[in-house]
């Protein structure tokens, strides 16, 4: 088996420039073969666990002189390809008649760095890196208990992506687990990147802008999503987790809402609240009104706007929708480019939106007003998912108010509010607690309440463990 497998790997390994096959002399007997890829392993490691101590010692066998480090016996021709693309170095027994495989995967990783898309004032600063290892080390330093279950996955027949279920056993529901581990096993794709790549497979609903899975790379929110009975999802090389199963009211809630004073995180949490819907209407309403409503507007501001739309050619569907996209070209080109070219386009950006688009006649001065409340209440909205899937809804309302004016509005907000009730994450309703109706668990909804009331886990999570308070005997 020995030799015919090493004939078989070199030819797998040809033309491949960082592939290393290196024969050493144990001591003074049989000679060993050793196969690696060099970009993938640490030469210093290598140096030191393998190569020094088969040189110095004559040992009675080769998994006897390698003390340094795991040896695992490599199963099959499949098993050894798969272990060499994942940093380990083979080396054939030939006393034995097996090849044995010693991990020796390069750190290359960046460090431990603060949150770049969730920022807190109060509470940790770190955040998930690439590497999954150091991922879980985060989590498990935060929960350091034997009832923290890990189990891997491998998807992707081109990546070989690495998917890691964290739960709690005995406290998270056992269907959430079992209906994970079902949708994991059935992916076939054979590339993956990203968690988010991953999400869109195992989600309940693939035709809906609002995501079934919270995507964030703060260890604490994992850690809590943990403790209240969720599970998360690790993908190797992704610094995004995956939490479900998730409310469409998590997507509104920021980490930093359980480290501040509960009066203080609900004022914070109900202003998020009413700057999504100002952000979502504000502009479709003003379109509703300056095309049927005009009696509404009170006569003072009437006046103003029949004199800031006078000498506009445009509809103010037109003038509403021309702002809207501008904003989102410049919202997007600031983020490609480099943090400091980003900030000169800010400029710009606002001259010509604040100062040009009026001069030139394409937009009031009143739109322009309100496209900065607008705008200003899309970037208290915690998820910057659910800000991209706002512009949608956002012009979905300007049409409809275009066309029927306010009752276009109202239709549009019963129909998101329908389409809301329609989703699932993770087989768990998205609008819970209100539909259906947990009143338990409405004291962490519009409001956080104090967290010594919040003594049992929210209930349509249905947890094996309902208390939070450890038992007293």
């Amino acid at each position: 088996m020995v030799e015919t497998w090493l004939d078989e790997l070199k030819q797998k390994l040809n033309h491949m420039d960082d592939a290393e096959i290196v024969e050493l002399r144990m001591g003074t007997s049989a000679s060993v073969h050793l196969l690696y890829i060099k970009t993938l392993i640490d030469p210093e490691r290598l140096n030191e666990t393998i190569i020094q101590p088969l040189h110095r010692s004559a040992c009675s066998s080769l998994s006897s002189c390698i003390t340094n480090a795991k040896v695992s016996e490599v199963l099959s021709i499949e098993d050894a390809e798969q272990k060499i693309m994942q940093g380990f170095i083979l080396l054939n027994d030939s006393v034995n008649d097996q090849w044995l495989g010693v991990q020796l995967e390069s750190p290359l990783g960046r460090a431990v760095e603060p949150s770049q898309t969730e920022t807190v004032i109060y509470g940790a600063k770190d955040s998930f890196s690439e590497q999954i290892d150091k991922n879980i080390t985060m989590l498990r330093r935060r929960l350091p208990i034997t009832t923290l279950k890990t189990e891997s996955f491998t998807i992707g027949s081109l990546s070989k992506t690495k998917v890691v279920l964290l739960y709690i056993d005995g406290l998270t529901n056992p269907e959430f687990v079992s209906l994970a581990r079902k949708k994991i096993e059935s992916v076939d794709f054979d590339q993956f990147l990203d968690s988010s790549q991953l999400a869109a497979f195992i989600e309940d609903h693939n035709h809906t802008v609002f995501p079934q899975f919270l995507q964030t790379d703060r260890p604490d929110a994992c850690a809590y999503a943990l403790g209240e009975g969720k599970l998360t999802l690790l993908v190797s090389n992704s610094p995004f987790a995956l939490i479900a199963p998730i409310t469409f009211f998590h997507l509104l809630q920021s980490p930093e809402d359980y480290f501040l004073r509960w009066p203080v995180a609900s004022f914070l949490r109900l202003i998020r609240y009413g700057s999504f819907i100002v952000s979502l209407t504000m502009i479709p309403f003003y379109v509703a009104l300056t095309t049927f409503h005009y009696q509404m507007v009170p006569l003072p501001l009437l006046y103003v706007l029949l004199e800031s739309r006078g000498k506009l050619p445009f509809t103010p569907f037109a003038e509403g929708f021309f702002m809207i996209v501008t904003l989102e070209i410049i919202k997007e080109a600031s983020l490609r480019m480099p943090t400091k070219t980003s900030q000169t386009l800010g400029v710009i950006g606002g001259i010509v939106i604040g100062q040009a688009a009026v001069e030139a006649g394409f937009a009031s001065k009143v739109l322009i007003v309100l496209m900065g409340i607008s705008a200003i209440a899309f970037f208290l909205v915690p998820n910057y998912q659910v800000t991209k899937s706002m512009v949608l809804m956002q012009i979905l309302l300007l049409v409809l108010a275009s066309f029927l004016g306010l009752p276009g509005i109202v239709i549009g907000l019963i129909g998101i509010l329908a389409h809301l009730h329609a989703l699932t994450s993770l087989g768990q309703p998205y609008l819970a607690p209100i539909a259906p109706f947990y009143g338990r668990d409405w004291n962490d909804l519009f409001i956080r309440g104090p967290l010594i009331w919040m003594k049992t886990r929210p209930k349509y999570l249905k947890p094996l463990r309902k208390w939070r308070q450890e038992m007293k005997k």
